[in-house]
């Protein structure tokens, strides 16, 4: 099983109102609901992957931006 999680982080961010930021996630709970508890757990490990990934890569963005603003 793999989803497609980037795509769902993607459209979110690009979503122009609340009610189509909150559709996008009742899609994601929708298809966690539909899932086995096999397939859940699956997509719990994957979900947390992502988002380990994300927020290092987050993190090391961060750091490369504040190291290139001078100091006052």
């Amino acid at each position: 099983m793999e989803v497609d999680f980037k795509a769902y982080h993607l459209r979110g961010i690009h979503a122009r109102t609340a009610e189509e930021k909150q559709q996008i996630n009742q899609e994601l709970k929708d298809l966690y609901d539909s899932l086995t508890n096999e397939d859940k757990r699956i997509f719990n490990l994957e979900l947390q992957k992502f988002l380990a990934t994300e927020m290092g890569r987050l993190g090391s963005d961060y750091e490369a931006i504040k190291n290139q603003i001078p100091e006052a």
